[in-house]
């Protein structure tokens, strides 16, 4: 063996470190349920199991974290970031209104000196505004009140014109035409008097001449009568009746733009006033929200509680998680600060594999084991899974697709605490008696999942139907029977041109292969290594050589599936960080 193993040590020196420790585990694996399964070692070197039949747990198991379903998240609503300068101790049993924490408010109480002024002069503004308003209306209504008077006025002075000033002014026109003519009229016959009077030289010639005087000033006087009544009648009065009209529509008008000013005025009062008090309001609210941020940089407690840090919650496994919380510390606006958790009631949060969501279904059984309580198992029921993948699991991984998913513990539990590290077992089927195989024995041809049975010294390919399996064992539903013996390295390439072995069914089932999440309940005992472990390692190492590179690229496909889904064979690569598979279940 060692000769042979040195004639092929060059060409098992190019396979990669990796490939090579999942073929070696692979191996093991193998050979380990061979041995459990009672293989028939004189026929074949080849690892097989005899198909049992018995009870068998299909579960899903997944690590989590305890977590109170009625708990409190007192976050910070300081706005931006502050320093944390007063943290009461976590695990502190604290009462309703007692201090938690306290944040940095010296800007705060700055900005609210600050803003105070600001609310005065808001007030200053707005008081002015709205006593400009009183203002701005009285005037307005002055200014109107005595334009329309003067509007009044010259209608009135129309009025008096026509039917008072100008008939008047003709009657003392006509009057005086009347005084003059009789003036004349007295003149002239006085003149004729007088020039009889001095043809018989009664009369001296100064006395005629003074008489003739007389009379042609009378003449004069009863033209300009008559010239003022014609002028008054033509021309002054139309003058003044047209001088008083146009008074009257200056005046209209004038009272026309006297209320368009004034309602101007009043409208820009108005709004100089509606902008004061806006600015106001908007200081006023900028006042109550600085005092509002001030309340909020102390944290008081809403009820009875347990003091849990949010960041012991959140740390665990995250490479984002952040430093323990502490004073002097740095909190942005929303951080999560302090969760006040109630011990009435309790929930597992735990997150199920992709590949494990078709096995997992609201309402379920769950078991419950809790890392600081052993001794002690909880019952709970599967009661919320999450309709998208977990965001952070998928940042941290692309390849990995978790669901968080809540189980709610029956009764109540005060001894649990949240943050405590669980173990949750989903009871998915349980059968008293079913047939099962590794998952191993079941592999696929032509879509169809096929069991290689011994047939003499040879193994036929037989198709088979399949129900869950449980990460270890596959529950087998038709085409086998017990007591018969399967191979554990069914060969990787497909009989004939894709086409299924016969079977006593066809019908589609759920993959052997694909990955599960829980250990199984039931597994056979862990067998005993024999001395042909070596002659074991070294069939697998010639068979994996002799494939063709497509042949390969499956058959270490096949092999990380397996290791992924946490069965026999799988290497360190498949578990997550923190321990357990990707897809929970046992580590081993």
């Amino acid at each position: 063996m060692d000769a042979q193993s040195n004639k092929k040590k060059p060409s098992r020196g190019k396979l990669p470190l990796a490939i090579t420790v999942v073929i070696v585990v692979g191996a093991l694996g193998a050979f380990a349920l061979m041995s459990g399964g009672g293989s028939g070692g004189t026929k074949s070197t080849q690892p097989t199991f005899h198909v049992r039949k018995g009870p068998l747990t299909i579960s899903v198991v997944e690590s989590g974290t305890i977590q109170s379903r009625e708990q409190v998240s007192l976050k910070s609503e300081v706005e931006g970031q502050t320093t944390l300068i007063f943290l009461i101790p976590e695990g502190t049993k604290v009462t309703k209104d007692d201090l938690l924490i306290e944040l940095d408010a010296s800007h705060l109480q700055d900005d609210l000196i600050q803003q105070q002024i600001s609310v005065d002069n808001a007030e200053a503004a707005f008081i002015r505004a709205r006593e400009n308003l009183a203002v701005a209306r009285n005037q307005a209504e002055s200014d109107i009140s005595r334009a329309e008077l003067d509007y009044q006025f010259a209608l009135e002075d129309v009025k008096q014109h026509v039917e008072g000033r100008h008939p008047q002014d003709v009657k003392e026109a006509e009057s005086q035409i009347t005084l003059a003519s009789e003036e004349l009229e007295r003149a002239a016959e006085k003149l004729k008097w007088s020039e009889r009077l001095y043809e018989e030289k009664y009369i001296s010639q100064t006395e005629l001449e003074a008489d003739r005087l007389t009379h042609h000033r009378a003449e004069l006087n009863h033209e300009l009568a008559v010239t003022s009544l014609q002028l008054l009648q033509e021309y002054t009065s139309k003058r003044t009746l047209a001088e008083l009209e146009s008074n009257v529509d200056q005046m209209k008008m004038a009272l026309e733009r006297v209320k368009l000013q004034a309602n101007s005025d009043i409208v820009q009062a108005e709004a100089s006033l509606k902008a004061s008090e806006t600015e106001l309001r908007q200081q006023r609210s900028k006042l109550e929200k600085t005092q509002l941020q001030l309340s909020k940089t102390k944290i008081i407690a809403p009820r009875d509680g347990l003091v849990v840090y949010a960041t012991s919650v959140q740390g665990g496994g995250r490479r984002r998680s952040r430093e323990p919380l502490q004073e002097g510390q740095a909190i942005r606006e929303r951080q999560e600060l302090i969760y006040l958790p109630s011990a009435e009631s309790m929930m597992a949060q735990v997150p199920i594999h992709e590949s494990s969501l078709e096995k997992a279904q609201i309402g379920q059984t769950v078991r419950l084991k809790i890392d600081a309580l052993p001794d002690q198992t909880y019952v709970g029921r599967v009661a919320k899974i999450a309709p998208l993948p977990d965001a952070q699991s998928a940042w941290l991984n692309p390849d990995l697709k978790v669901y968080p998913t809540e189980i709610h513990l029956d009764g109540v539990h005060p001894e649990l605490r949240t943050g405590m590290s669980c173990q949750a077992e989903i009871i998915v089927q349980q059968h008293a008696d079913a047939l099962y195989v590794p998952i191993q024995a079941v592999t696929r041809v032509a879509g169809v999942p096929t069991a290689y049975v011994r047939d003499g010294d040879d193994f036929e390919p037989r198709s088979i139907e399949i129900g869950f399996d449980n990460n270890s064992m596959v529950h087998v539903l038709s085409g086998l029977e017990p007591g018969q013996e399967v191979s554990l390295t069914p060969p990787l390439e497909t009989p004939g041109e894709n086409e299924p072995p016969p079977a006593a069914t066809t019908r589609p089932a759920t993959p052997p292969d694909a990955p599960a999440p829980a250990a199984a309940q039931n597994r056979p005992d862990e067998p005993d290594r024999g001395p042909e472990q070596s002659e074991q390692r070294r069939l697998m190492r010639e068979r994996f050589q002799n494939m063709t590179p497509e042949e390969r690229e499956a058959f270490q496909k096949r092999m990380r599936e397996r290791g992924a889904s946490g069965g026999p064979g799988r290497s360190r690569e498949g578990r997550r960080p923190g321990g357990g598979s990707p897809h929970g279940g046992d580590p081993e």
